[in-house]
Parts: structure tokens; sequence; C-alpha cells
């Protein structure tokens, strides 16, 4: 029996703009705490594979499927840790199918409707810190509402989810999407 992980499918935003919600994100932390992880968008929740059937599911999820634009509603909070402040993503046609493309191909059923997003911090904050947070992100970076860029990489990472410090997290293998 292969030992299986808890794995996760990213969508990695591009080297600028990864950079640009990095500054961001280390602002917020320095601030509001939390633990530091990668710029992504999440479009397969955690799932347990093994390794082999992980990559695999990732490389046949990428073959011919397409890079797409995604675009920045807002900054907004939720109501659980991975989901305390994050930038809510407008759910084009092109972004819901990405993620229900890669759920098929890794067989992961969703509990609840794909909300496309970005987180910016994890943590447990109360409602008057996120709003806080929320202003404090639209003050270092003015230009988040309307912002939009291409997904042209898909990232395997491992996620162990009960690991809220993240730093086992690591990325597995990553694939580039044909250009449209």
């Amino acid at each position: 029996m292969m030992a299986t992980q808890v794995y996760s499918v990213w969508a990695i935003p591009p080297p600028d703009v990864a950079a640009r919600l990095g500054n961001l994100m280390a602002g917020l932390r320095s601030e509001f705490g939390g633990p530091h992880f990668e710029p992504h968008i999440t479009v397969v929740g955690a799932i347990r594979l093994t390794a082999d059937e992980a990559q695999n599911k990732l490389r046949s999820a990428c073959e011919g499927f397409k890079a797409y634009d995604v675009t920045v509603d807002r900054v907004a909070s939720g109501t659980f840790f991975y989901q305390c402040v994050y930038l809510l993503l407008h759910p084009h046609p092109q972004v819901m199918e990405a993620s229900s493309h890669c759920c098929n191909h890794f067989g992961y059923e969703r509990s609840t409707a794909y909300m496309p997003h970005l987180s910016l911090i994890y943590g447990d904050l109360t409602e008057e810190e996120k709003q806080k947070a929320i202003e404090k992100a639209n003050v270092l970076d003015e230009s988040l509402n309307g912002l939009s860029f291409q997904i042209n990489r898909l990232a395997l990472y491992k996620t162990d989810t009960e690991d809220k410090t993240c730093k086992s997290w690591e990325k597995i293998a990553e694939c580039t999407l044909d250009s449209n």
C-alpha cells in the first residue's frame, strides 16, 4: 500500500502579480499575524492520494487545458481560518470551468459551491479585525478591485490542512497551460 498525503491543486498567478500580492500579504501579516503561504487560487481542495496518483491526475488535467483570465471583484472576508481575508474573484465561466475540469480529473467532490478566491491572510480574526484588514489591504494596494491577470500555471501542492503553520506545505509539481 503506497502512503497517501493530502494534496491540493493551485492556480498560480504570474510572477509580477505574485510579487505584488506577496508584498501585500506581508504587509497584512505584519499587523494581523498568520502563517506565510504563496499567493494562489485553489482549484481542487484538499484530497488524499498517493504521490503518483496526484502527479498523474495533474498531468492529465493540464493536457490540452488552456490558460484563462481571472478578475478581482473586491477584498472580502470569510468565516473560517483558511478563508479569513481574501480577494474575491469574479466567477467567469472559464474560472468556474477550470475548477470543475480539475475536480473531475481528481475525482474531487465539492461539499459547497465553488467560490473562486485568493487568500491574503489565514487566521481566526474577529469581525472587527477582518474589517480593518480589508481596509488596510485597500490602502496598501489601492488598485486591487478589477485587477485582471492570466493563469497559465497549475501546481500540485502537498497541503496538510491540520498544519495551520503551513510550514509543511510544499510544491510537488507544476504544469504550464497552453496559451489561448
